[in-house]
Formats: C-alpha cells, sequence, structure tokens
C-alpha cells in the first residue's frame, strides 16, 4: 500500500505548445522540471547593467491611451526590458516572475544559438557556413539533408517539408516537442532524417524548428563539446551574465535543443542583446568574426505575406528583420528588439493565449507589442 504523500502537480511536458493561459506563467518559469536540460553556467561575477533616467512611454490603441501597466495587463506580460546606450531606461515584472527566475526563451534561442556558428567560424572549428550539415552530422547522409549547408539551416531554406502548425497534435513540430517530453535517445534526428523534400536547398523560406536543432547539433560536433558549454565558454561567463541559463536536451544527457524553450533570467537576455549590439566584442575582446552581425542583419528571404507581425518583412542569420530592427521572435510573446543604429534594446518576455484557448475577437497582441515598442523609441 502506497503512503499518501505530498506532490508537486506538473503541466504535461507533450503539451507545451498546446497549454491553456492559466498554465503557461507557471510552465514557462519552471521548463528545466519538464524536461531534461544541461546548464549553461554564469560567471559567479556579474556584469552591471547601469540605470539610466526611467522612461514612461504611453500609445493608443482605437483611440484609448495606454501606459506601460496597462500594456502588461492587457498582453499578459511577464518581463519587460529597455536598455539604451548600454543603461536600463525600463525593466518591470509581472506573471508572478521575479528578477533571477529563469523565463522560457522559446524560439529566441534560435538567434543566440546562430550566434555561436559565428563563434566557431571565428575560432576555426568551421571553416565555411557554406559546408554541408552532413560533414558533421553522417546519420543524415541519404536524406533529405543531403546537400543542406549550415547557411540554408540558418536562413530555413534547407528545402525540407516540415509542418510548424501548434495547434495540429500530429505536426512535425509537435512529434519533435513530444520526442523530448518523452526524452526518447536520438529521437529528433530519426524524426528529421525521415522527412522528404519539398524545394531545392537554398530557393525558398519555410520556417523550421527542426533546422536549428540540426544546425545546434552540427556545432556541437564541430567544437567538440556539448552546445552548453561553448555557450558558456564564449558569451556566457564572458559577458557577466548574472545567471546560471540553462538549454534543455532531446534526452538525459543528450544533444541540446538549440531552437526553443532554452531558459535566463531577464537581464541576461538583455546582456546577450548587448553583445549583439557590439558586434560580437566582450570586453575588446572579439568573439564573433568581424562584419558576422551585419551579415546576419542581411535579409537573406522574404518572410511570407502577409506576414503575422506587421512590423518584420525578412529573415536572416535566424533573425527576423524589419525597418532598423533585428529580431529574435518566440513563441506566446517572447521578443528581442535591437535597433542598432538607435543603440536600443527592447525585451517583451509574454504569455500570449495560444489557440484554442485565445478568446474570440481578441486584440493583436503582437501588434500592440510593435505599438508599445514604438512609443519607447520616441522616448529618446
Amino acid at each position: 500500500m502506497s503512503v499518501a504523500l505530498p506532490q508537486s502537480h506538473l503541466p504535461r511536458a507533450e503539451d507545451f505548445l498546446l497549454w491553456p493561459p492559466a498554465i503557461q506563467p507557471y510552465g514557462f518559469r519552471i521548463v528545466d522540471r519538464l524536461f531534461a536540460h544541461r546548464v549553461v553556467a554564469g560567471s559567479g561575477a556579474p556584469t552591471p547593467l547601469p540605470r539610466g533616467r526611467e522612461i514612461a512611454p504611453r500609445y493608443q490603441v482605437d483611440g484609448v491611451e495606454h501606459d506601460v501597466a496597462s500594456f502588461m495587463d492587457r498582453n499578459f506580460i511577464s518581463g519587460l526590458l529597455v536598455i539604451r546606450d548600454g543603461s536600463v531606461a525600463l525593466e518591470r515584472y509581472g506573471l508572478g516572475l521575479q528578477e533571477g527566475d529563469r523565463w522560457s526563451t522559446m524560439s529566441t534561442i534560435k538567434s543566440m544559438t546562430a550566434m555561436l556558428i559565428g563563434a566557431a567560424v571565428h575560432d576555426g572549428a568551421i571553416p565555411s557556413i557554406d559546408e554541408h550539415v552532413t560533414r558533421w552530422l553522417p546519420a543524415l547522409r541519404g536524406s533529405a539533408y543531403d546537400g543542406v549547408s549550415l547557411r540554408h539551416l540558418m536562413t530555413m531554406s534547407s528545402g525540407v517539408r516540415w509542418n510548424e502548425d501548434y495547434t495540429d497534435r500530429d505536426s512535425d513540430v509537435n512529434r519533435y516537442s513530444k520526442s523530448m517530453a518523452d526524452r526518447v535517445p536520438g529521437g529528433v534526428l530519426k524524426l528529421m532524417s525521415g522527412l522528404p523534400r519539398q524545394h531545392a536547398p537554398g530557393t525558398s523560406f519555410l520556417y523550421n524548428s527542426g533546422d536549428t536543432f540540426l544546425l545546434g547539433a552540427a556545432l556541437t560536433a564541430a567544437v567538440g563539446m556539448p552546445l552548453a558549454d561553448y555557450m558558456s565558454q564564449k558569451v556566457w561567463k564572458p559577458a557577466g551574465m548574472e545567471c546560471d541559463a540553462f538549454y534543455t536536451l532531446e534526452s538525459e544527457g543528450g544533444q541540446e535543443i538549440g531552437g526553443s524553450r532554452a531558459g535566463m533570467c531577464l537581464r541576461d537576455f538583455g546582456r546577450f542583446a548587448l553583445f549583439v549590439l557590439n558586434d560580437g566584442v566582450i570586453s575588446g575582446n572579439r568573439v564573433l568574426p568581424e562584419g558576422w552581425v551585419e551579415a546576419a542583419a542581411t535579409p537573406a528571404f522574404a518572410v511570407p505575406d502577409p506576414t503575422p507581425i506587421f512590423d518584420i518583412t525578412h529573415y536572416g542569420y535566424s533573425w527576423w528583420l524589419g525597418r532598423d530592427v533585428m529580431s529574435a521572435l518566440g513563441f506566446a510573446g517572447q521578443r528581442i528588439d535591437i535597433f542598432r543604429k538607435d543603440r536600443l534594446i527592447v525585451i517583451t518576455l509574454g504569455a500570449f493565449p495560444q489557440p484554442p484557448h485565445a478568446p474570440p475577437g481578441d486584440h493583436d497582441r503582437r501588434a500592440e507589442v510593435v505599438h508599445f515598442t514604438n512609443a519607447v523609441r520616441a522616448c529618446f
């Protein structure tokens, strides 16, 4: 007979992309309890973020004016950080998130992982981003990934057929998610190697979370260490990140998921954005090749029209691109906006209700984030 002991109930990991709004803010803070993960070790000596004058942006939607508090309440915002010229101009927490808590990156980690490719190029571990992924992942030989390069993976142009429909339990992205939840060793690589080809590599844009998994796996093989350790060595420790971050893994002790559901604290999102804004240089030491950030922010493909986010028009090296902005975007409201000319960073973390849970006639939260960000820009 079992003894009735207290237990914590955790949301179903395989339903990660399908959670209702009541579960999202809790689940997004405890991703490392739901999936296998590997720590990205910080420095132990955080680099301070200077404090500047606090701004108070206001904007209008349908003739109604909103301030910061209204923006956060209306749009289920958990974290808000504005940095201008290296100094914090606004920092807010909501939905139970506290300083030092880690929140799920969702797909914003794709943009960060792609920056590490640049570090490996700078280190000489990757001779060219036009090398084929099968050089490092021979298990993909004979699959639709023959002839697919690292550049193709970074620009979502592998040509492999993929369904990224989060509401369809049988979609490729949800089969990928279930394999991670079940912690199947080699399960994601097996899934990817069985996909058919739809277009010739490099000819067409199709958003594919699995492509970034392969990018991270190839990077791991190229540098000869786990992706989390390489991120720690090249960025987390040198940049003085204040919290250990984590990558989730496809299985216990397995390959990092380079393209989704990592975890880090709000101010470290900001420090990574500063790393990009500073052209991949940390404390005078170049981590990325000169010109890499500019190349990452150069359009490779136009995104499908109409784009679901009206200010975004193109895609680069795993960064979404618009007028004067390079953005890392993630499921349910995660966004890093870097305005390089303005020396401005705007980070929003959130828990946007997703179909089928979003109420009928609900307002467009992604569009409202853009309105808010424009109001932030007007403060300077």
